[in-house]
């Protein structure tokens, strides 16, 4: 029997690594169906055949349930503290709505969740930002996935169409911070996450932002 393919859904696909996860993904010949759930249309410049773009109201995830039966799921949701107005805000963005989609997925026998989280992310962390991303980890590891990517990238890079001073200066001063530290391109953990898609191994897997160049070489 011929292989149909994966289907895959890509939460945040409007932004910057969640955009080029969709485009690898759409090119990738292994990768049959791909549904893409965003706050807002998409470019025109990713239509494809194999492409369902769905617009949605994230505080009514439930209600699209029936978009979450697929292979994989693909996390890029994120945003920050400035841009959602509170940390409350930040937290139903960042927590609340991947770990409802996360819960959606496993319900309906989804095998791979894969997540964008950051650098230092712990639920014991002193830092809102990193406890957030490490409560949201730590509650993924409940679920019945049969595999469970986590890429933790530092600061992230690439073309946004908003000015983010903290980018800038990263830009050009990166190459001083320790490895850990370095400024990553979302495009490599997009390959990242793609490459561990693909590979589909069963258990769970953190690729910490130092080893996301290694681990996206196998997607290209």
């Amino acid at each position: 029997m011929t292989d149909p393919g994966r289907s895959v859904i890509v939460l945040g696909a409007t932004g910057l690594v969640g955009r080029e996860c969709l485009r690898l993904l759409l090119d990738d010949p292994g990768v049959a169906h791909v549904v893409a759930v965003v706050r807002r249309p998409l470019a025109d410049d990713l239509a494809s055949p194999k492409l369902r773009s769905e617009v949605i109201d994230f505080d009514r995830l439930t209600e699209y349930g029936e978009l979450f039966a697929v292979d994989q799921i693909f996390c890029a949701l994120g945003t920050t503290i400035k841009q959602a107005g509170s940390q409350e805000a930040f937290r139903r963005v960042d927590l609340e709505y991947p770990l409802a989609a996360a819960q959606l997925g496993a319900e309906r026998g989804v095998r791979h969740f894969l997540l964008v989280s950051a650098v230092g992310a712990s639920a014991k962390s002193r830092i809102f930002y990193n406890r957030i991303k490490g409560e949201l980890e730590d509650a993924l590891r409940t679920l019945p996935f049969r595999s469970v990517t986590i890429v933790r990238p530092s600061l992230l890079v690439g073309e946004r169409n908003e000015f983010r001073l903290g980018e800038q200066i990263g830009k050009r001063f990166g190459w001083l911070a320790p490895a850990k530290y370095k400024p990553v391109s979302a495009t490599r953990v997009a390959e990242a996450l793609v490459s561990a898609a693909r590979e589909d191994q069963a258990g769970m897997q953190i690729i910490e932002s130092k080893e996301i160049s290694r681990a996206a070489s196998a997607a290209v």
